[in-house]
C-alpha cells in the first residue's frame, strides 16, 4: 500500500495488517538474507504475540534464529506460531508470575542449552488521573513492565555463570519508551516503569561486564501497530523523518544491536522516534 498525498513515495508493506487487525510479519523492504550472524542463535522474546514483539519474533525467525516467545494472549500467540509454520516456540505466560516465567526459561535452557538473545518487550499501559490511580494499578504496571527485565536477565546470568558460559556471545535488549523522558498527565506508572528500564539497562550492562553479553535498551516513539493507512498526513508530517513508525523499525534496531560485530554498543538507550524528542513543540 502507498500512503496519501504528501508522503506517497514512502513504501509501506502490504502486510501491515491482516483481517484480524493484528500486525503481520514482513520483510519486503529489508531483505533478511543480508542479516548475517543469527543462524544458530537462540532468542527469547517476552510479549511477542502482537505489536512490536510480533515484529521482533518475525524478523529474528526470518533471519535464521531459533525463536521462542511468551505472551499472555494465547490466541494471538498460537496464530503467530501458525503463520510462521510452527518454526517458533510459544508459551503462555503472565510475566507477573515469577515462577512461570522462570519455568519457561528453564525449559528453554534444557531444550537449547542456553539463550543467546533476550528481548524484554512485554509492557502494558494504564493512564488514569493521578487522584484516581490506585497503588495496585501502579504496582501492576511495574510488575509487568519492569520486574521481568530483572528476572530474565538474572536467570541468564546464573545460567551463564561458568568460565565457558561467560565467554559465549549474548545480547539483552530491553524495550523502554520515549516516555522515560517526557510525559502527559496520568502516566505515572508507565513513565516510572520505562524510566526504570533505562536505568536498569545500564546497571545490568556493568554487572554483565565479565560476560560476553551486552545490554541495551530501545525507546520507541509513536509506533503504529494497526490501521497505518488510516493515519493522516499531519500525523506523519509532524515527525522530522516524515512518517509515523512501524513495529519493524524497532525490530530492525533489535537486530542491529544484537549483531555479533556490534559489541561496543553497551549500556545505551537508543531512541527510535523519527526525531520527535529533538523537536521544539512550543505553541506559536
Amino acid at each position: 500500500m502507498y500512503l496519501k498525498k504528501g508522503i506517497s513515495s514512502l513504501f509501506i508493506s502490504p502486510l501491515l495488517q491482516n483481517n484480524t487487525g493484528l500486525y503481520r510479519c514482513f520483510t519486503t523492504r529489508y531483505d533478511t538474507k543480508d542479516m548475517e550472524g543469527f543462524a544458530g542463535k537462540y532468542v527469547f522474546v517476552t510479549g511477542g504475540a502482537k505489536g512490536i514483539g510480533r515484529a521482533i519474533v518475525c524478523m529474528f525467525a526470518k533471519a535464521g534464529a531459533k525463536v521462542a516467545f511468551c505472551d499472555y494472549d494465547k490466541e494471538a500467540g498460537d496464530q503467530l506460531s501458525s503463520e510462521l509454520s510452527n518454526t517458533v516456540l510459544f508459551y503462555k505466560v503472565d510475566v507477573t508470575d515469577e515462577n512461570r516465567l522462570l519455568e519457561v526459561m528453564d525449559l528453554l535452557f534444557q531444550r537449547w542449552g542456553t539463550l543467546d538473545i533476550i528481548i524484554n518487550n512485554v509492557g502494558i499501559s494504564q493512564f488514569s488521573p493521578l487522584t484516581e490511580t490506585t497503588l495496585e494499578q501502579f504496582d501492576r504496571i511495574l510488575a509487568t513492565n519492569l520486574r521481568p527485565v530483572f528476572i530474565t536477565s538474572q536467570a541468564l546470568a546464573v545460567q551463564r555463570n561458568t568460565p565457558e558460559g561467560k565467554k559465549r556471545y549474548g545480547r539483552i535488549v530491553n524495550i523502554a519508551s520515549t516516555r522515560y523522558l517526557m510525559s502527559e498527565p496520568g502516566s505515572e506508572g508507565y513513565a516510572a516503569s520505562k524510566g526504570g528500564i533505562v536505568s536498569l539497562t545500564h546497571a545490568l550492562a556493568i554487572s554483565f561486564s565479565e560476560y560476553a553479553i551486552t545490554v541495551n535498551s530501545i525507546s520507541p516513539g509513536w509506533i503504529q501497530h494497526t490501521a497505518y493507512e488510516m493515519l493522516s498526513d499531519a500525523d506523519h508530517k509532524q515527525h522530522p523523518s516524515g512518517r509515523v513508525g512501524t513495529p519493524d523499525d524497532i525490530a530492525r534496531t533489535c537486530l542491529f544491536l544484537c549483531a555479533p560485530e556490534n559489541d561496543f554498543i553497551n549500556g545505551q538507550n537508543v531512541v527510535v522516534d523519527g526525531g520527535m524528542t529533538k523537536k521544539m513543540i512550543y505553541l506559536d
